[in-house]
């Protein structure tokens, strides 16, 4: 019988930075994913609603493209790191557990490796825009800015590759992303409950 809290069950120190920035990562993409996406279902909305007297607010199509964009690559980075991309999970459910270690630690060296490649190219294409002094037509804004989170969604996505990488070398269990274990992981906490 032990009396106090062991070193697995209350991570304290340098232990404890990794879970407490997973933590603050996932809260920010989770209010950025929900923010963007309600948004844009306000303006279109609203859009919808102005057509019906005849008018149309005239930015709403560029916000609307900005916010598809920014939904769509905060999202790849947060699939990314809680492992809800898509994969071949009952072909991985079947190997034995060294060998899923090892397709798990492949495909995300080279997904990292392709994530870093686009993020190359979309920081380059955007700088070219940039360059170029493109303008959105209806609010007249510098369109490299809605640009920025392209090679910044790519970049992520590619670190939390990397960090699955990293933590299937350390770490003795199969992990399918730094921030997952197993798919099923959610439904077994939610048991213990």
């Amino acid at each position: 019988m032990t009396t106090g809290p062991t070193q697995e069950s209350s991570p304290t120190g340098i232990r404890a930075i990794p879970r407490i920035l997973s933590r603050i990562l996932d809260a920010t993409e989770v209010t950025v994913l929900c923010s963007a996406i309600s948004l844009l279902a306000i303006f279109i909305l609203l859009n919808v609603f102005a057509r019906f007297f005849h008018q149309s607010i005239y930015f709403v199509e560029e916000l609307s493209k900005f916010l598809i964009i920014l939904i769509t690559f905060v999202g790849a980075s947060y699939a990314t790191r809680r492992a809800r991309h898509i994969r071949m999970g009952a072909f991985l459910d079947m190997m034995p557990a060294w060998l899923e270690k090892v397709f798990v630690i492949f495909i995300s060296v080279v997904s990292a490796w392709v994530f870093f490649v686009m993020a190359f190219h979309a920081w380059s294409y955007m700088m070219e825009v940039k360059a170029m002094g493109q303008t959105t037509s209806a609010l007249r804004a510098p369109y490299w800015i809605f640009l920025v989170i392209v090679p910044i969604g790519f970049f992520a996505s590619g670190v939390q590759c990397l960090r699955t990488v990293l933590k299937n070398i350390v770490e003795k269990e199969v992990w399918l992303s730094a921030d997952q274990q197993s798919e099923y992981e959610e439904l077994l906490e939610g048991e213990d409950a």
